[in-house]
């Protein structure tokens, strides 16, 4: 009797090969189809159970039999050049092998991580005019964003000391620069997603993805722009609102991933605050007569190394300061510490008390507290830069939704359940 787990898998794999032949189909690919991709997988999958009992050799000639197929094909289609019907391109060649090799991983391996792999190909392959307009759109700045995030991530960060040094022996280089990676990180992925949506952006989302590269940069730029221009303040005080919000899931990603074993004792008040902070954004929205779209500003290169350095540099000396307040100066120090580097920069502060929080040397209830008053100076510092550099109007419009989430800020540090 055959076995279901067996059956599962097999239709595991036909699946597969359907959904990316389908895609496939749909551009018109002569090389290989619906059927020709799911035949592919399915090979694929019976190469897998036949090297079980007679050896690998199986699926090398498997292999071997689809890329000579592929060729086959090729040479097929070489009688169409002259019409100029020929595509020129790899990608379904390739993508015939990967998903052979989909179809035989799917006979041994996890199913989910199948679905993943071949949902990520139809995805990539489906996206090709997207994917092109959007790569013609980067300039050669963009590229060499790139290159910096690839240099800082990947040739930096592996040979980085892996050891604690300085005084209280709480700086561990590798940490500190694996938190310049994840920073820079997330705001190359918002600043690339920004360039990608064209020379226009609409409010809201203009406010999101300036949130994910610099809610503060976002807030400055904004307050310079309606300046001298009151018919942008509405939209300024959404974008600049907008994007202080999308700072605190900023703030949420960082502790879930430095401190994953404390989000659930960490995340309830922030959640509070960041909720209410989503219907402020959303009164502002609501009181703005129309979302419009307009002009998006220009925004900084997020993977300079300059500033690296610097982020690298007040990372770690907020972690030798608040282990200095921690011994010296009591609980009062280390929020004098959370003050003032929140006032300009959320990320050290959150990122360095998250450490601190998953080994242990402060305490949960005491580390999302210093984070929600990094927070609220930080809101402080960027209404005294709006009066600064923009219109009153504006800074009048942010303070009646910044001093409200303040206030909720301050109760949830006051009052919430130890």
């Amino acid at each position: 009797m055959i076995e279901t787990e067996l059956l599962t898998r097999f239709a595991l794999a036909l699946g597969l090969g359907f959904l990316v032949g389908l895609q496939r189909e749909r551009v018109q690919k002569s090389l290989a189809g619906i059927r020709t991709f799911s035949l592919i997988t399915l090979f694929g999958a019976l190469c897998a159970a036949l090297a079980q009992p007679f050896g690998t050799a199986v699926l090398v000639g498997g292999l071997l039999a689809v890329a000579g197929l592929a060729v086959m094909g090729n040479l097929l289609a070489l009688r169409q050049a002259a019409d100029g019907k020929i595509d020129a391109g790899l990608t379904t060649e390739v993508a015939m092998l990967l998903m052979y090799a989909v179809g035989a991983y799917a006979m041994v391996g996890d199913r989910m991580l199948c679905l993943m792999l071949a949902g990520g190909v139809a995805v990539l392959l489906h996206v090709k005019d997207p994917l092109h307009e959007a790569i013609a759109s980067l300039g050669d700045r963009d590229f060499w964003a790139i290159i910096q995030f690839i240099l800082i991530s990947a040739v930096i960060l592996p040979i980085v000391p892996d050891r604690t040094i300085g005084p209280y022996d709480v700086v561990n280089p590798r940490d500190v620069w694996w938190m310049v990676v994840l920073i820079v990180g997330i705001g190359l992925a918002g600043y690339l997603v920004y360039k990608f949506f064209g020379e226009k952006a609409g409010t809201l989302l203009g406010g999101i993805l300036g949130g994910l590269v610099s809610s503060t940069a976002t807030a400055v730029g904004w307050a310079q722009r309606s300046r001298g221009q009151e018919a942008l303040v509405p939209i300024a005080a959404v974008v600049i609102v907008v994007s202080t919000t999308v700072s605190f899931v900023r703030v949420l990603i960082e502790i879930a991933v430095v401190a994953p074993n404390v989000v659930w004792k960490v995340y309830p008040p922030i959640l509070v605050l960041l909720a209410s902070l989503v219907a402020l954004s959303w009164l502002e929205h609501r009181r703005t007569a129309g979302d419009g779209e307009q002009e998006k500003p220009e925004l900084d290169n997020p993977s300079k190394l300059g500033p690296a350095f610097i982020f690298a540099a007040l990372y770690a000396g907020i972690l030798i300061a608040i282990a200095f307040a921690k011994e010296h100066l009591g609980e009062g120090g280390l929020y004098l510490v959370a003050i003032l580097s929140g006032l300009t920069d959320m990320d050290a502060i959150t990122l360095s008390t998250s450490h601190m929080m998953k080994d242990g040397s402060v305490e949960t209830e005491t580390g999302w507290r210093l984070i929600v008053t990094a927070a609220l100076a930080n809101l402080a510092f960027k209404l005294g830069t709006l009066a600064t550099v923009g219109p009153a109007a504006l800074s009048r419009r942010v303070a009646l939704r910044f001093g409200s989430a303040a206030a909720i800020g301050l109760a949830l540090i006051f009052f919430w359940p130890a």
